[in-house]
């Protein structure tokens, strides 16, 4: 992959056992461009494992439990004692291939989307089949219209629930109907931009995990060290039956 512009933005140079990968941070998500930052400079990202693998998908690092952990130790767990706040900045940054994310637990214990203090993934991801994406995209529409519907139904608890309790189907049919007329009303289809579909179409990634994780920065260098780190053998929980270690870890550029 070509070195591309870092512009006026940080980058930071990871040393790996498989070869060198240099990422630039994204000013716009300053929260997770300065703890990123903080972390390198700390030291604490020298020596950890990439973890978790998964070809035509995502590397992951930054478990601190992974620096001195035999074979059979499960690793994800490690962060520091802290989350950081979602900056989650789409469409304007999305995952393409080569994007630099902030892992997280799920929507279930975790509904606000916070990033984990220190584990992050480097994005690999396929190229996009234009259909597939047009099924994500009116998929993703539905969602939203639903998430709204869900939450206006939940404005009228008090009065469904009466409803039930007179047999009122007449009654809840016609409340269902205004309210997704309401629905259809204030919540309009978003295509995804063309430029997006460009990219997922030509170059690759995993855009069903668009607008759900932070993305605050991309590699500018080193993807070929990336696809080396991509394409190792993998065993339980999608870690490298041999070590991916991060050597050292350098602000080269603030």
């Amino acid at each position: 992959m070509a070195a591309i512009s870092a512009n006026a933005e940080p980058v930071v140079e990871f040393k790996t056992t498989l070869g060198d990968i240099k990422v630039k941070l994204y000013d716009d998500t300053p929260i997770h461009r300065d703890n990123f930052l903080k972390l390198v400079k700390e030291g604490y990202y020298n020596g950890l494992l990439f973890h978790r693998v998964i070809k035509d998908f995502m590397v992951q690092t930054g478990d601190p439990e992974s620096r001195d952990a035999d074979s059979t130790k499960m690793l994800g767990a490690g962060s520091p004692d802290y989350t950081l706040e979602a900056e989650i900045n789409y469409p304007k940054h999305f995952h393409k291939r080569g994007a630099l994310a902030a892992a997280r637990t799920g929507d279930q214990v975790n509904p606000e989307r916070r990033s984990s203090g220190s584990q992050f993934y480097i994005v690999t991801g396929e190229k996009q089949d234009s259909r597939m994406l047009e099924r994500m995209e009116q998929r993703a529409n539905h969602d939203r219209k639903q998430a709204y519907f869900n939450e206006l139904t939940k404005q009228h608890l008090d009065t469904l629930k009466q409803m039930r309790l007179n047999g009122d189907r007449e009654g809840m049919e016609a409340l269902r109907q205004k309210l997704a007329a309401e629905t259809e009303a204030a919540v309009a289809d978003a295509p995804l931009p063309v430029e997006i579909k460009e990219v997922y179409t030509t170059i690759g990634g995993t855009p069903h995990l668009d607008g759900q994780y932070t993305v605050f920065g991309e590699v500018i260098e080193g993807m070929d060290t990336v696809e080396k780190i991509e394409n190792v053998t993998t065993g339980r929980a999608d870690r490298p039956k041999e070590d991916v270690r991060i050597i050292s870890a350098t602000v080269i550029k603030e």
